[in-house]
């Protein structure tokens, strides 16, 4: 049976195909500005105290938002650091021990060259990083006949990291008409979880490790190490959070 509907510039019902109720909707109803918005429109214009409200709500709605978004900024930025590790002898007083001497370490004992290591130019920051630490323990740096002799080392390696992306449909959506509404309305469809994609990504990490070994009996009393990722070579300012990062571990005062 072919739809009746009242045109809108007409004051009487009548028959129309539907080739012509499509031509019709699409000269005049799409074209409209939909119901429920020129309500909303008319309200605001014969409460126009009610937009005071309105405007003190937008902007305290602001306010939260800017504020939610600067701490999840600070929780990232307190979080990115990367764990550091302490292993140190039971068996041994950290407290026993007063003077230190830095080493230098060597591929093996036979490499008597005076090659420089690649991360030679980070001795100066690691030092001076590490003294101030063990400053705190009341440690004192000499020059001969020490408790402790102190070392450091820099491993830098490529490595390849599997990681698994989440991946949805596209969400989309579908126009129905309501004959008895004389309406257009809208399904929405949203996306739908898929699985994952897994892919291999290169990084580029460098592993920092500081060594306490007893000056009398070479046994080691202390190691602390981190892994940090780099995202191109590594820098003075990459080798100091490393350092900090370990001490921390350990804790300011004597272990």
């Amino acid at each position: 049976m072919t739809p009746i509907y009242r045109m809108k510039d007409q004051k009487e019902n009548v028959t129309i195909s539907p080739r012509e109720e499509t031509l019709y909707l699409r000269e005049n109803f799409l074209t409209e500005i939909p119901r429920n918005i020129m309500m909303e429109i008319r309200w605001k214009k014969s409460h126009p105290e009610s937009q005071i409200v309105f405007d003190v709500e937008n902007r305290f709605m602001k306010n939260i938002n800017i504020t939610g978004v600067l701490v999840c900024v600070t929780a990232i930025f307190f979080s990115c650091s990367s764990p550091a590790y302490v292993e140190k002898d039971s068996n041994t007083n950290l407290s026993n021990y007063k003077t230190y001497m830095w080493v230098d370490v060597k591929e093996n004992e036979n490499d008597g060259s005076n090659t420089k290591r690649a991360t030679a130019f980070a001795d100066l920051s690691v030092h001076n990083s590490v003294n101030a630490e063990l400053n705190k323990w009341g440690w004192q740096e000499v020059s001969d006949n020490p408790d402790v002799l102190v070392s450091y080392d820099v491993l830098v390696e490529r490595n390849v990291e599997s990681q698994n992306d989440p991946v949805y449909s596209q969400p989309y959506s579908r126009y129905y008409y309501n004959p008895y509404t004389r309406r257009w309305s809208t399904i929405y469809y949203p996306s739908q979880f898929l699985g994952y994609q897994q892919y291999q990504v290169p990084v580029k990490e460098a592993t920092v490790t500081i060594t306490m070994i007893d000056a009398d009996s070479d046994k080691k009393i202390w190691q602390g190490w981190t892994t940090e990722r780099l995202s191109g070579g590594i820098s003075d300012l990459d080798v100091k959070k490393s350092v900090r990062n370990i001490f921390k571990e350990s804790g300011n005062s004597i272990p």
